[in-house]
């Protein structure tokens, strides 16, 4: 296969953590949104910040977010059948650090209401998309997970928390 730019071995000899480092730093050069995907359901609450999401499709409308499969917070929204995409705004990035880390209950202190499928709206945030859960692809060491949008609303005027380069970037 030769080699990619910065000199990285594509080959299978290459290092793992080479070129999983080298994938990192060149995707991270793709600017992203953040935000906490959150479910409720017989497990309780659960919640999870997350970049990769998308817009799949306006008819009929569907999203996408990819959960990583080691995740400790995925098994419950998947349990669930539904999830809220809660898109954060730029000064809510101690709320995409509380929901980032793994264990406990990452709901304390957070305001919060209840959507339509009873998914948690978390508080401040510049929108939210409410879907239930359609279809779940393997994705790697993620999960493709597809949503049905059922509600959504923009809640806020305000910048997007951006995540780029392997930090949160401010808009001018």
């Amino acid at each position: 296969m030769g080699t990619v730019t910065g000199g990285v071995p594509e080959s299978a000899a290459a290092p793992t953590e080479a070129r999983r480092r080298h994938f990192r730093d060149v995707l991270g050069h793709f600017s992203t949104g953040v935000v906490v995907v959150t479910a409720s359901g017989s497990g309780g609450r659960a919640g999870m910040t997350c970049q990769s999401v998308v817009s799949l499709s306006l008819e009929p409308p569907l999203v996408l977010f990819c959960p990583a499969k080691a995740s400790t917070s995925w098994p419950r929204i998947r349990e669930a059948g539904h999830f809220c995409i809660n898109i954060l705004a730029a000064d809510q990035a101690a709320l995409s650090a509380a929901f980032a880390r793994s264990g406990g209950d990452k709901f304390v202190g957070v305001e919060w209401t209840p959507g339509v499928t009873g998914a948690p709206v978390l508080a401040g945030t510049l929108a939210h998309v409410e879907c239930t859960l359609e279809a779940v692809h393997d994705g790697g060491d993620h999960d493709i997970a597809v949503g049905a949008v059922v509600d959504l609303s923009v809640r806020r005027d305000a910048k997007p928390l951006v995540f780029f380069r392997g930090a949160f970037l401010e808009l001018p």
